[in-house]
């Protein structure tokens, strides 16, 4: 490492894991730590391709003098043709770690002229704990998913014992503490039910249970009030701090952007709570049977639709179906989920059951209806059902024309419909309680600034 004056000021490296959603979370949340810790250097390590999208499109509001993006290897060698394994990049990536990162903190050191002070860096980067014990300063880990996935981790070992290779898909966890409403067949099987030595990845994620006890402290995407009593107590047992800090991306709310693709404007003109959003987030997309009959569900359903889709995708529907719908519903490639999602006209929420998707329906009260793809989704699907009780899981986990018409009318209708978007409602002031200057959160979250500023 570069020999670096001293200084009376804190410089906290970040570790960015560059796929899915995590890095976008990992942002959210140094953004709000450097506006609260402004004696705080933060250097956010994360690749090329990941900080462009992360940093290219910030406003204003977004771009805070003691956060600095630096690049690191993503390992994809030069020429190289990506298979259509969505896995691959990750394992190239670990692959060249940490020696990629390593080189970043000499980079940041000796640019920003401080010695690191604090690891902060996503949980699945295990091998983050043996850079900071070499650094001789704390890490602090961020967990992204939900904390539920968080346990099953912790307990791998007991998981893979008593339940790989046995057939036993539908029996409860009532072994771990907080996770009896969960089944076998909603673990991930990468990092936990699969083939922990044959790939990269799956075997960083098996070590989180054991590493993440060797913590200062373990930052939470998540309120204490969403898990059962249970779970929040075991999770404290097995780590020295845990902080639920609250849901990364709602903590630092930015300026309204610009409603590119017309989405706000066109759900204005629709009637309060009766619009059906239909995204799966950037990484994960249904096959295209089930894309046919999702079509075919909104089209006989009648009901105004916004779907959030890329332009290769939209373009496999059938021809028939973008014309007949053109005045029910809207397609477009992207939209600005947060504000959609806020609007008053939406009615259900049709999802993957990713983690910042649900985050961002649960903080607005809308009911969903999942369509788990893959890692932790179908614990989360798990916990929308039957945990929290504010939306449905499609029928055998596949998307059917009927099906999906059946779970809009469950979910529309009086009754336990009803019951379920009340449910929703009442989430979303619980979030709004915690999250609240006085709330559980903010205590954290307060704790995890004075960490990061006397570390």
């Amino acid at each position: 490492m570069a020999e670096t004056k001293s200084s009376p000021k804190k410089h906290v490296a970040v570790f960015a894991f560059p796929f899915g959603s995590h890095p976008l979370s990992l942002l959210a949340l140094v953004r709000k730590l450097a506006q609260d810790a402004p004696n705080v250097e933060f250097s956010f390590l994360n690749t090329p391709k990941s900080n462009h999208s992360l940093f290219s499109t910030a406003k204003p509001d977004e771009i805070l003098p003691n956060i600095k993006a630096y690049d690191v290897a993503d390992g994809v060698p030069k020429g190289h043709v990506p298979s259509p394994n969505p896995i691959e990049g990750v394992e190239l990536f670990i692959k060249v770690s940490p020696e990629n990162f390593r080189r970043g903190l000499e980079m940041a050191e000796a640019e920003i002229g401080m010695k690191i002070s604090c690891l902060l860096t996503d949980a699945f980067l295990t091998f983050s704990v043996e850079v900071a014990e070499d650094l001789h300063v704390p890490w602090i880990p961020v967990w992204s998913p939900f904390p539920y996935s968080l346990s099953a981790h912790v307990y791998i070992d007991l998981i893979r014992q008593r339940f790989v290779n046995n057939e036993v898909e539908d029996t409860t966890l009532e072994c771990i503490p907080g996770l009896s409403q969960m089944r076998v067949s909603d673990l991930p099987m990468e990092g936990i039910l699969g083939d922990i030595e044959g790939s990269l990845f799956s075997r960083m994620l098996s070590e989180v249970g054991s590493v993440l006890p060797r913590a200062s402290a373990v930052v939470l995407n998540s309120y204490e009030e969403l898990n059962p009593p249970l779970l929040n107590d075991d999770l404290k047992t097995n780590f020295r701090s845990v902080l639920n800090v609250g849901f990364h991306t709602l903590l630092n709310p930015s300026q309204l952007g610009s409603d590119v693709s017309g989405c706000i404007s066109w759900l204005d003109k629709q009637k309060e709570r009766s619009v059906v959003y239909v995204s799966f987030g950037t990484v994960s997309s249904p096959p295209h049977n089930e894309l046919i009959a999702l079509a075919e569900a909104l089209e006989e359903s009648g009901l105004p639709f916004l779907w959030s889709l890329k332009d290769y995708i939209k373009d496999l529907l059938p021809k028939a179906f973008v014309e007949k719908t053109r005045m029910q519903g809207k397609i477009v490639p992207w939209t600005p989920q947060s504000q959609v999602l806020a609007h008053a006209s939406i009615a259900v929420f049709v999802t993957h059951c990713g983690s910042n998707s649900v985050v961002e329906s649960i903080a607005y009260g809308v009911p969903m209806i999942g369509r788990p793809c893959f890692g932790d989704h179908r614990m989360i699907g798990r916990m929308v059902e039957d945990v929290w009780g504010i939306g449905v899981k499609v029928e055998g986990g596949i998307l059917t024309k009927n099906g999906l018409l059946k779970s809009l009318d469950f979910i529309l209708g009086h009754g336990k419909g009803k019951e379920m978007r009340d449910k929703a409602q009442a989430l979303k002031k619980t979030v709004q309680c915690a999250a609240s200057p006085n709330g559980t959160a903010a205590k954290d979250l307060s704790h995890l600034v004075e960490l990061l500023s006397g570390s």
